[in-house]
């Protein structure tokens, strides 16, 4: 924070500085009518600053939604993974590993998806998982098939855990507020620079200024409400485990 504002100060002193020599060395002439070269050379200026910070602020959350939504695909796919392979586990335990998948599902849709819009997963949702492959990993298998079920079941518990730590990642993901409050700024600015730099708009051109400024309020409400992955306009749902549900249907219970 020290080193952003102390930028902005040797920024302004910059021209400050620039604007005495100048004025002192006998350079250039009076520049004070709302059209002139400074009015022209800063509105361009810091409409090329907004643009540049609004797309970032469009761009960032837009790419890392659609990584989580890859990442919830891929966690819902070793669920499924995980659901078939303890089909393979005999009773009693394949069982309970099949019907604690079954809850794990239904506690990430029904209650965990809700947190993840306040930034964080629910540390249940982890000791589910752990529970279960401590289970898993405590059986003795007896035959080969079983070894390989437990195999792969334990594989499938990894690429879980791994998707889910990930999911945690994506749950804290957002762009830095200092964009987010720099593209508001900008885009406010943008809006009063005519009356900044003197201009006084009347009669039909306050139309397309209006227009504008409504168009910059629209995209910058965009900005906030897109920024987290888990709310808002980009949110991504708990669609992959929707369809683990529908696909455990198709799976044979273990025993």
């Amino acid at each position: 924070m020290f080193v952003s504002i102390l930028a902005v100060v040797a920024a302004v002193a910059l021209v400050a500085m620039a604007a005495w020599l100048f004025a002192r060395w006998g350079r250039g002439s009076d520049d004070k009518t709302h059209d002139g070269t400074t009015s022209k050379h800063t509105g361009a200026m810091l409409s090329a600053l907004f643009l540049m910070a609004f797309a970032i602020a469009i761009v960032v959350p837009w790419t890392t939604a659609d990584a989580a939504r890859q990442n919830t695909q891929a966690e819902g796919e070793a669920v499924i993974g995980a659901y078939w392979a303890a089909a393979e586990i005999p009773a009693p335990l394949g069982p309970r590993v099949q019907a604690g998948l079954r809850g794990y599902v239904d506690f990430v849709v029904g209650s965990e998806w809700a947190a993840m819009r306040h930034g964080r997963l629910d540390p249940a949702g982890w000791a589910r998982l752990d529970g279960l492959r401590a289970e898993v990993v405590r059986m003795k298998a007896t035959t080969s098939q079983a070894e390989d079920a437990r195999t792969t079941l334990l594989a499938q518990f990894q690429a879980i855990s791994a998707a889910r730590g990930q999911r945690a990642l994506d749950a804290r993901a957002r762009p830095p507020l200092a964009l987010l409050y720099l593209t508001a700024l900008t885009g406010l600015t943008t809006v009063i620079f005519p009356f900044i730099v003197g201009a006084r708009p009347r009669g039909m051109t306050m139309i397309p200024l209006g227009v504008m400024a409504a168009l910059l309020g629209f995209g910058l409400y965009l900005t906030f409400d897109i920024s987290h992955v888990f709310r808002g306009g980009l949110r991504v749902g708990p669609d992959a485990f929707q369809v683990a549900r529908q696909e455990f249907r198709h799976v044979p219970t273990s025993g």
